[in-house]
């Protein structure tokens, strides 16, 4: 596995820190919710039966001696008066049914029967299951018969309580996402700006406030990046200073050389002196690359850029031609923009001969600036390597066609400047498109 890739998460896991924060907290404060309403809706019922138990141990033995002693055309009018929520008295037969199922039936009547003092043949039948309902028949002593319908059943929820329980449902998941949000907002400004983050460049310092956590990772974080732009302007400088200093020995050289007697010796020592000398200014620029003075922005149609770089091209006769394309304009630093279309310019001319420069605006709104060759072009898997400091690729793109492997970096380095990205790929048909991506287009 590549040190880069992401390291393996299960599949029900969301990737981001916050996500997974605020659903443990969402999923723990749902559970603990639901726990709690679990038990409360438990010792309701349990406190539901123990009342309906009482009441039916106090009721039915005055309710019965009731009906016992008035007359039957009274009866009837009573019974209203002495229904309760989970059961009532009917003046007839209780209707076919089974035995009693449940413990909890079984131990009503029993209730029924103790507190009528065993005076009374019961005859229990369960008559339903869903709801649970069942009937207690006994006989008066006129001979009226009395059945006791009884369906248990908990106490009624009022109609707010849904809505209130899903306000409160609704108020823990919104403590959740903002207490997630405020812990992990430091964090997030912390990774884009280590993403911002140029060793060549000193970039603007991250606050140092929030959480003491994240506030201790910002000053290492600065401290870091102060460490790491010394470590290069000093390393920089040294390319700079040993490339200056090579120039005049070189100089030297050649001078010495031209004065010897023409050889093919001779010939060959002028060629290698050029190609130091070529390497010697190349590591100049790209040193000087890394701290380029930017100069003053200003508003530019790249298009007519485009035209004014490639007529001086044209001028000294080399085969640059505009493609037209889109039209675009963007505020950038015009001096070191042309640095960079002129060393990809420079660098398809000496590996194809001819360059092409379009504008295009690509899908995302960003203005693009291609140079297009016809050449050989570079392997897939070595696309990002080239861009990288003296990485020549031997069999295409050698030095014996005058590449140092600095233009592409310079280039690179040049385009970051910008808050830009050089991209590299390969055309179909042959041939290598290098892509300044440079920003919205205006």
């Amino acid at each position: 596995m590549s040190p880069d890739a992401p390291s393996p998460v299960p599949r029900l896991l969301p990737r981001t820190l916050g996500a997974r924060v605020l659903l443990i907290l969402a999923a723990g404060l749902l559970l603990a919710h639901g726990l709690s309403f679990a038990l409360l809706f438990y010792e309701r019922a349990v406190a539901t039966r123990s009342m309906m138990l009482t009441n039916l141990e106090q009721d039915i033995p005055l309710s019965v001696a009731l009906l016992e002693r008035l007359r039957p055309e009274e009866r009837m009018q009573w019974l209203s008066q002495l229904e309760r929520r989970t059961y009532r008295y009917l003046l007839r037969p209780a209707r076919p049914g089974t035995l009693l199922p449940s413990d909890r039936s079984r131990q009503v009547t029993a209730l029924i029967d103790d507190s009528l003092r065993h005076r009374y043949a019961l005859r229990p039948r369960a008559v339903s299951t869903s709801p649970e309902r069942y009937e207690v028949e006994l006989t008066l002593a006129d001979g009226q018969p009395v059945t006791i319908e009884v369906t248990p059943s908990l106490l009624p929820i009022a109609r707010w309580l849904p809505w209130v329980l899903t306000a409160q449902i609704a108020l823990l998941l919104a403590c959740a996402w903002l207490a997630v949000r405020l812990a992990t907002r430091p964090l997030v400004r912390l990774a884009e700006a280590a993403e911002r983050l140029d060793p060549a460049q000193a970039g603007e310092p991250l606050p140092q406030d929030g959480p003491v956590e994240v506030a201790k990772a910002a000053r290492a974080l600065n401290a870091l990046q102060q460490r790491v732009s010394a470590h290069v302007a000093e390393r920089m400088q040294i390319l700079a200073a040993i490339s200056h200093d090579l120039q005049t020995p070189i100089t030297r050289m050649r001078l010495r050389l031209e004065a010897m007697d023409e050889s093919p010796a001779q010939a060959r020592l002028l060629d290698d002196v050029g190609h130091i000398s070529q390497l010697v200014r190349e590591g100049v620029n790209y040193a000087r690359s890394a701290n380029v003075a930017m100069g003053p922005s200003a508003r530019l149609d790249l298009r007519a850029f485009l035209d004014s770089v490639v007529g001086d091209y044209q001028d000294m006769g080399k085969s640059v031609q505009r493609v037209e394309g889109d039209i675009a304009s963007l505020l950038t630093h015009p001096q070191v923009l042309r640095r960079v279309v002129q060393n990809l310019i420079d660098n398809a001319l000496a590996y194809a001969g001819s360059a092409e420069t379009m504008v295009r605006v690509d899908a995302e709104g960003r203005a693009c600036i291609d140079v297009l060759d016809r050449g050989p072009g570079i392997p897939e898997d070595q696309l990002e390597a080239v861009l990288q400091p003296f990485r020549r690729l031997e069999s295409s793109r050698s030095r014996s066609s005058g590449g140092t492997g600095l233009g592409l970096a310079i280039a690179q380095q040049l385009t970051q400047a910008l808050d830009g990205r050089l991209r590299l790929s390969n055309r179909e048909g042959g041939g290598l498109r290098a892509t300044v991506v440079l920003g919205a287009r205006a």
